[in-house]
């Protein structure tokens, strides 16, 4: 069964970006144990990636990269700001370099680097972690199916077999 729109995809892969001197930097990696298992076609991967992986099927291998343009774009310079000392009082000060998940005022969600740490403010980097990086996946598909009608409404795979809950 080859991956199509609405199937459950079960993949595990390599991740390194490229840096502009040709070496690649290792960013991470899952295995067959644990693949990264997601809904193809339904929006939840970037589009490159997914035009990449169509058609495959279990066993399938594919090397191939994706541009900043085609992955999580260019770094935007000016993407900052300076969150205040408050919002760390029960959690205590993140660490420089720590991920912060956070909501913008419209309640879309975003990953933020901390570039700096001051006793009244910690300053992030709101760019994607990825932005402004060439990404170079090596992929094995595990496992493709179609998606269940629980999947399909809820957004998301329910594991490999359908069957792991929330």
């Amino acid at each position: 069964m080859t991956i199509e729109k609405n199937h459950v995809v079960a993949l595990q892969y390599t991740l390194n970006a490229i840096e502009e001197n040709g070496a690649q930097t290792f960013i991470e990696k899952t295995d067959a144990e644990n693949p990264f298992t997601f809904i193809y076609g339904v929006g939840m991967m970037l589009p490159k990636f997914e035009q990449e992986i169509e058609g495959l099927a279990a066993g399938d291998k594919k090397t191939f990269t994706l541009t900043p343009q085609e992955g999580y774009g260019e770094k935007a310079e000016n993407a900052s700001t300076q969150l205040p000392a408050e919002m760390f009082v029960q959690s205590g000060m993140p660490p420089i370099g720590a991920i912060l998940p956070l909501q913008d005022q419209d309640g879309n969600h975003l990953s933020a680097v901390v570039t700096e740490v001051a006793d009244d403010a910690v300053t992030v980097d709101l760019n994607h972690p990825m932005a402004g990086k060439t990404l170079n996946f090596d992929v094995e598909v595990v496992l493709t199916r179609p998606a269940t009608e629980e999947e399909l409404s809820h957004g998301h795979a329910h594991g490999v077999d359908g069957q792991s809950g929330h």
